[in-house]
């Protein structure tokens, strides 16, 4: 009969019952045609083969057992990690529909009833391990998935974290004593971004994605400096108003280039989004009086108040082809002084607040030389 074959691998059954002649009938029916066969006579030595290896492919489980009975038997499996899996078919000499429901109800796989018929046995054991057989192959499958899916999301923030900086970098060959720029601002926005995460009026917008993205979008915050010319962005002394005015325009020139590479794509991808924000807007000043477009406070997007603190205070300790560096105390200074007109309040609480850290960031990246 083809339901007395057991299927490829012969799979392992766990018989649990109180009384000997039933563990012996059972086991030699299932053990002749093929199945491995393991017997238990108490409900505590059941669990505890449940978990040894090698694990019952399934389990006959008697109802109506001493001390520990099978319905406590079946909630203990479902309640372990190890054993949660292991299909059960409830063995009993209750025949109630009642009762029948119970077990089911209870997460038996199936019900049967004595006295037993072998081919009733042997057909709800095959059904019962093809159901479990095509379970473990969809678990299989899907943990298949799931891991190409981990590692194509893996290479493809790879692939967005090199093209990010490789734009970066270009943007800083035209300005090559910025150094270690693009890492220390990107550090302070990331640290800014941290801190302020547990400000309440911070934490809905500064989720651990956001800060991600943020993180991963910052270094191209002067990209648009690609488009100034040499003689006003290397020039060694005071910028005249017309050269100003130029050297302005790498916040339009940057946002406009990440636009056009973004319209390119069939979606819009949020790190970008954050990017154009950044390079367009992380010179605009609380009091509004800072540029390209003259907005103030809470209407300059929360990605560009960030930068604004990371970008000066960057600036005011490096060297330039026009200065020298500051000291990080006087910097400090400088920062705090622009609270509530240059720089955002809360962001500038947070900078000086952990003051150190953002030292510790200049050290660690510090400019060769």
């Amino acid at each position: 009969m083809g339901v007395s074959k057991p299927l490829a691998g012969n799979p392992l059954l766990l018989i649990v019952d109180d009384m000997p002649e039933n563990l012996s009938m059972l086991g030699d029916m299932l053990r002749d045609v093929g199945y491995r066969v393991k017997v238990a006579n108490s409900g505590r030595l059941a669990l505890r083969y449940a978990e040894q290896e090698p694990q019952p492919d399934l389990i006959l489980l008697d109802v109506m057992m001493p001390g520990m009975d099978g319905y406590e038997v079946l909630s203990r499996l479902r309640k372990a990690a190890a054993t949660r899996d292991i299909p059960v078919i409830f063995l009993t000499a209750l025949g109630d529909a009642r009762d029948e429901e119970r077990g089911l109800e209870s997460g038996a796989a199936d019900y049967i009833t004595k006295p037993v018929k072998p081919v009733v046995v042997l057909a709800r054991v095959r059904t019962q391990l093809l159901v479990k057989q095509a379970q473990d192959w969809l678990h299989d499958q899907n943990a298949v998935l799931e891991a190409e899916v981990a590692r194509r999301m893996k290479e493809n923030e790879r692939i967005q974290t090199v093209s990010i900086r490789a734009l970066a970098h270009l943007a800083e060959t035209r300005d090559p004593e910025t150094g270690n720029h693009i890492l220390r601002t990107q550090s302070y926005v990331s640290l800014l971004a941290d801190l302020l995460g547990k400000h309440p009026g911070f934490r809905l917008t500064l989720t651990p994605a956001y800060v991600t993205m943020l993180t991963r979008s910052a270094p191209l915050h002067d990209i648009g400096k690609v488009g100034i010319p040499d003689h006003i962005l290397l020039k060694p002394g005071k910028l005249t108003e017309e050269e100003w005015v130029i050297m302005k325009t790498h916040t339009i020139l940057g946002s406009n280039a990440i636009d056009l590479a973004e319209k390119d794509i069939e979606h819009p991808l949020e790190f970008l989004l954050l990017a154009k924000e950044i390079a367009h807007w992380h010179h605009e000043r609380w009091d509004g009086k800072g540029y390209p477009d003259g907005l103030a406070q809470e209407a300059i997007p929360l990605s560009a108040r960030l930068m604004a603190v990371a970008d000066v205070f960057d600036a005011l300790i490096s060297a330039r082809v026009y200065k020298q560096p500051l000291p990080p105390a006087e910097a400090r200074d400088i920062i705090a002084a622009g609270r509530g007109c240059q720089f955002d309040p809360d962001v500038t609480d947070a900078f000086l607040e952990n003051f150190d850290q953002f030292v510790s960031i200049a050290m660690t990246h510090s400019d060769p030389g």
